[in-house]
């Protein structure tokens, strides 16, 4: 007989103020010390991520404590409302002028999640697996202090998931966005950007097209 599948055993979150142990001594560093080591430029693209990620979560009061990397999706609301989320910015943590922001969303195809519980990939619905995308820019110029806290100097475009998966692209620049009219909004913004997004995610879904 085989072993019934386990879930993974939760992880406490840590407190900045937690320290690293060793029998031999000399760990004076705390996890707030890696933190700062590890996210110190948040111009970096894996570090605007994660930010991104949690400006996303606060704004939606979005329930999990800690971000899961294995998630299906990147943040879900407390409506249910599955969210995947994307980043870029003008100002780059290398050297040179401003970037052209895009965005890679290849994962919008994918008929596939990770299932924790079972260990192994399982089959979804490309349309299924989401409800709304957003995409973030921070518009910080390499000519200024890079403002990453400053919530001012975001914008984000949420599109109904649907709409983007009938839209047969993989990644975009800015003007995509522009040519189908997709304003941006600010952080404060968000919910009801999002709100609107889900609505017409569910409405396109029912549509006779989309089976």
């Amino acid at each position: 007989m085989s072993e019934a599948p386990r879930e993974t055993p939760p992880v406490d979150p840590l407190n900045p103020d937690d320290r690293f142990t060793s029998r031999s001594g000399g760990a004076e560093f705390t996890v707030g010390d890696f933190w700062a080591w590890a996210m110190a430029d948040l111009r970096m693209n894996t570090a605007r991520g994660m930010l991104v990620e949690y400006l996303v979560a606060k704004a939606v009061g979005a329930k999990a404590s800690a971000r899961v990397e294995w998630a299906p999706f990147d943040i879900e609301a407390p409506d249910g409302t599955r969210i995947e989320i994307k980043a870029s910015g003008y100002s780059q943590s290398w050297g040179g002028k401003d970037s052209r922001p895009s965005y890679s969303f290849g994962s919008v195809f994918s008929d596939q999640y990770w299932d924790e519980v079972e260990g192994k990939y399982r089959w979804v619905d490309p349309a299924n697996r989401v409800h709304v995308w957003v995409f973030a820019l921070n518009t910080t110029r390499r000519s200024s202090p890079y403002e990453a806290l400053n919530l001012d100097c975001w914008e984000f475009r949420v599109v109904p998931h649907v709409w983007l998966l009938d839209c047969g692209q993989k990644s975009a620049a800015l003007s995509f966005f522009d040519r189908h009219g997709i304003e941006p909004v600010g952080w404060a913004d968000l919910p009801e950007a999002i709100k609107n997004a889900r609505l017409e995610h569910d409405r396109l879904r029912r549509a006779p097209e989309f089976g």
